[in-house]
């Protein structure tokens, strides 16, 4: 990708929204699975600049619009979106630039009372306005009013349907179908209003600005705002205070404790379709906890 970047077609896009732009330095920059990531820096300000193949560009056109949705709720810090593009044989999404650090508690308390805010405003139906990704994998957000249905087809069953055509059969789909087929028992007594979610909110996509907490990298669209707390909780990197900020301002309802691991099988069967190996295990792992909880 390095010798492959078209540097100057990229400054003359920078110059578009930044007239007197002139590229003195680039910087590769270490932590993305998915894309390249580059610091470019001018004489007078910096931008931070994601890389892919021109075929991957959509990716990066989904990125910026949920990056836009996030911020016009006016609840959320996030990247300003500059704008993307394809220059040769390279998409490229151009973000404003920000020294990023780790979150302190007082950070995470913050952002756990501006999640909340987030959440809190409520949407029409559940799905968005176009279709986007989960990493690569696409994400289908048809809209619809009904969220079981929603998650039954467009969330597990979609990437269900994807692990089949990779030849992940047997046990995993007869787990699934049967998760599928009993769906609506996890929302007995819970019926979840439609709120936009970051949708892929783990602990490397959120950090700090000082003491401001900044999220990034989202895969938007409006569902059920477990999904959201679920996939904090999947990978870790949140800590109490962040939960206790969040519940303070809306809590969760009963039964949180169970759908967390319904919806975060969904992210395990895309880290599966995404990169293989012991995600298997882990999804039919969290399909037989959500069975012990029907029968």
């Amino acid at each position: 990708m390095r010798s492959q970047v078209p540097w100057f077609e990229l400054e003359k896009q920078i110059r578009r929204f930044d007239p007197d732009f002139v590229l003195v330095r680039r910087e590769a920059v270490a932590g993305g699975c998915i894309h390249s990531a580059w610091i470019l820096e001018g004489s007078r300000r910096r931008y931070f600049v994601k890389l892919n193949r021109a075929d991957l560009s959509k990716v990066l056109a989904a990125e910026a619009a949920g990056l836009e949705a996030l911020a016009s709720t006016g609840t959320l810090r996030v990247p300003r979106s500059f704008g993307w593009g394809v220059a040769g044989a390279v998409a490229y999404l151009v973000l404003e630039h920000l020294p990023l650090a780790p979150r302190t508690l007082a950070c995470d308390r913050r952002l756990g009372e501006q999640l909340a805010a987030f959440h809190a405003i409520p949407g029409q139906a559940f799905g968005w306005s176009q279709d986007n990704f989960i990493g690569t994998t696409p994400q289908p957000n048809p809209v619809q009013d009904d969220w079981v249905p929603f998650w039954r087809r467009w969330r597990l069953g979609f990437q269900l349907r994807l692990a089949a055509k990779q030849g992940h059969g047997g046990r995993l789909q007869r787990l699934g179908e049967r998760i599928m087929a009993d769906l609506a028992h996890f929302f007995s007594g819970y019926r979840p209003y439609p709120s936009l979610l970051h949708g892929d909110l783990w602990g490397g996509n959120a950090a700090a600005v000082g003491d401001t907490p900044v999220v990034f990298d989202p895969a938007c669209y409006w569902g059920d705002r477990e999904a959201d707390l679920a996939m904090t909780e999947l990978f870790g990197g949140f800590g109490p205070d962040f939960y206790r900020a969040y519940d303070a301002t809306l809590p969760r309802e009963p039964g949180y404790r169970i759908r967390k691991d319904l919806y975060n099988l969904y992210h395990v069967l895309n880290h599966l379709n995404l990169f293989g190996g012991g995600y298997r295990v882990q999804a039919e792992r969290l399909m037989q906890r959500l069975l012990a909880e029907i029968h």
